[in-house]
Formats: structure tokens, C-alpha cells, sequence
């Protein structure tokens, strides 16, 4: 009697051992699906500011496009609804406005770099501003501005006598047009030959 009693309780012992295993297994398995599903693990927490406020932060350290803000509070973690609502904010009290920062931006490279103009519509598009807003800020005539700027691209680059086709192709490379690149070209050649006669 004893002996059935202990096989009894042993029978019983070993259906219910393998339950946790079968849990743990399930465990794993929903951490697995967990961590393949990717987007609800990796959800950023809710932020602490509002998005409005958060927006004006990120305003006060750097001028940015619309799109670009948009782009850096939705890594913050921000939903669409409440960035849309920041922006418009932001808009009507005039603290975001993309025609002027765009503008500002281009006149500061056009005036401050050796870029050229070309370059410059690229590296505002890059920004998140509208071809719209970048060509309204292009003045009708570059060519000289273009013709300076290239000159001071070869002048870091380049001896006066150095070969003329690598000079065009770095010039062509970098956004100069075609006639821009031969004229400075030709200008720069130029001007080492005259500080040669002047040292004769």
C-alpha cells in the first residue's frame, strides 16, 4: 500500500514538473517577439516638456527649417499632433518662418564662403528648406561672385602653374559652372605669370 502510495505521488510529481518549463519557454519566446517587434521596445518615454516648449529650446541654440524641427522633435518622442500644434504655434507668433531663416542663410554663405552657388542650394536643401525658398534668394547675376569664389578655391588648393584640366575638374566638381571654372582658371594662370615679371 505504501509502495502504490509513493508511486502515486511520484506520478503525480511528474506531470506538474514540466509546467514551469513550458512557462519559461513561453517567457522567452514573448520576450523574443518582443525584441523582433522592435518599435514597441524601442519607443521613446514621453517627454518631459511639451513639445511647444521643447521647440523654442532647440530654436534658441540654432536657427532651423520647419522640416528640420519637425524631424528633431519627432525623435524627441513627440507625436505628429502635438508638433504640428508647436509649429503653428510658432509660425503665427512668427518664431519660425522658412523664407526669411532661408535668406538669412544664403546670404551668409554667399557672402562668407568660397562655396559655390550650386553648393549652397544643395547644402540648404540638405537644411529642409523648399527649392520654392532657396531660388527666391538667388540673385539674377553670379558670375562674378562664382568667378571670385573659385579663385579662392584654387588659391587654397593649387600653384598658379598647376595643370589646368585638374584645376577645371576640381572646380566642376565642387558646383562651378562650366564657362565660371575656364574664366578662373585662366585668371589665376594669369596672375602667376605677372608675380614671375615682377620679380624679373
Amino acid at each position: 500500500m505504501m509502495y502504490r502510495s509513493y508511486h502515486a505521488g511520484s506520478g503525480a510529481s511528474d506531470e506538474e514538473q514540466p509546467r514551469p518549463r513550458r512557462r519559461a519557454r513561453r517567457n522567452r519566446a514573448r520576450r523574443a517577439e518582443g525584441t523582433a517587434d522592435g518599435e514597441a521596445s524601442a519607443a521613446p518615454a514621453k517627454p518631459a516638456k511639451t513639445a511647444l516648449i521643447a521647440a523654442v529650446d532647440i530654436l534658441a541654440r540654432q536657427e532651423y527649417s520647419e522640416a528640420k524641427l519637425y524631424e528633431k522633435l519627432a525623435r524627441k518622442g513627440y507625436r505628429d499632433e502635438e508638433i504640428e500644434g508647436a509649429i503653428a504655434r510658432l509660425k503665427e507668433r512668427r518664431y519660425l518662418n522658412d523664407a526669411e531663416a532661408c535668406a538669412r542663410q544664403f546670404a551668409f554663405l554667399y557672402t562668407e564662403s568660397r562655396n559655390s552657388v550650386r553648393q549652397i542650394c544643395l547644402k540648404l536643401r540638405q537644411r529642409g528648406f523648399t527649392k520654392e525658398d532657396i531660388d527666391a534668394c538667388k540673385p539674377r547675376d553670379t558670375y562674378e561672385r562664382e568667378k571670385q569664389a573659385a579663385l579662392r578655391v584654387l588659391s587654397l588648393k593649387y600653384p598658379h602653374d598647376a595643370d589646368r584640366q585638374k584645376m577645371m575638374a576640381n572646380l566642376y566638381q565642387k558646383g562651378f559652372e562650366a564657362g565660371t571654372a575656364r574664366d578662373a582658371v585662366e585668371l589665376y594662370r594669369s596672375q602667376g605669370s605677372e608675380d614671375e615679371d615682377g620679380d624679373i
